[in-house]
């Protein structure tokens, strides 16, 4: 039984709802553990593993089902993971996932233009960086051959005090200078990864690649990205108290983790609300880069 499962409380399970057991399967798939194609656990090795009925592993199944992420839903047979899973991922009736379960899927659907334009807001670039692995592995096998790829980056500026993360304790000597220099470090490690993995696209496969960073004058309370000039993916920065370890060093701190920030999609041309939340998204993050942006160096 997997630590997912089923919680232990003083040698006692918790058992699940439906809803519960369909969330987990749900993140199962978004994540990869479960591949499109594959065969799912049996409805009984379900039940026995989150502890409940067959009922209810059978209304789990239903709902994934609805969302076309299974496909071969009946009462004998073991579900399979729909092989499609690009459609169910990026579909506008996709619920709200972690930034680290959403970007990929759509990252990599939004590659199969011919020209790929890609714009992020964000405090560091890891979920972007993170993201772009699977594009890059579809077209390293031949599945995809953009023709041209531009990448616009907005991060914050070296030279502004940070907002966050920040020290629980500001009084605590030395506490913000090791965060902001831990910060400084992710920002322009995670930048130089980008960049180098997307400009070596120039030599190995023929793509026209640009990739560009600016620095704001602020610490972005969200993160944003468009991709295409057709979508853009929005969530809150929100801050959670935890320690980290710096230098030997144990801190207790305001952090955002932005890698499990909840991703709000919105395609242009479904209903009037999405296309005019991407086209005001556009029109915020050009006025940005046009205008209190400034030269950003990763180093």
């Amino acid at each position: 039984m997997t630590s997912e499962g089923a919680a232990v409380n003083g040698g006692k399970k918790r058992t699940r709802s439906h809803r519960e057991v369909a969330e987990v399967l749900r993140q199962r798939i978004r994540s990869g553990e479960l591949r499109p194609g594959q065969r799912m656990p049996t409805q009984a090795q379900l039940a026995d593993e989150f502890d409940v009925e067959r009922g209810a592993v059978r209304q789990a199944l239903r709902i994934l089902h609805s969302e076309s992420l299974l496909t071969n839903v009946s009462k004998g047979a073991p579900a399979t993971v729909a092989p499609d899973l690009g459609r169910a991922l990026t579909g506008t009736g996709v619920p709200p996932a972690p930034t680290m379960a959403a970007l990929a899927p759509r990252i990599a659907a939004a590659f199969a233009a011919p020209h790929v334009e890609i714009d992020a807001l964000c405090l560091t670039s890891v979920s972007l960086t993170l993201a772009i692995g699977e594009p890059l592995r579809q077209i390293h096998a031949g599945q995809l051959k953009p023709a041209r790829l531009d990448v616009r980056v907005l991060l914050p500026s070296r030279d502004i005090p940070l907002a966050f993360p920040a020290p629980v304790d500001a009084s605590a000597d030395g506490a913000y200078q090791q965060l902001r220099r831990r910060w400084l470090a992710q920002r322009n490690a995670q930048g130089q990864v980008l960049q180098h993995r997307l400009l070596a696209l120039r030599s190995t496969h023929g793509i026209d690649v640009q990739v560009t960073f600016r620095a704001l004058p602020f610490t972005p309370p969200v993160k944003l990205y468009l991709l295409n000039n057709a979508e853009a993916l929005f969530a809150y920065y929100t801050l959670t108290r935890r320690e980290v370890e710096i230098d030997h060093r144990h801190l207790e701190t305001y952090d955002p983790n932005g890698t499990q920030s909840l991703l709000f999609a919105f395609q242009r041309g479904t209903e009037h609300r999405d296309t005019s939340f991407v086209e005001q998204s556009r029109l915020w993050f050009d006025a940005l880069w046009e205008t209190i942006s400034t030269e950003l160096s990763l180093d």
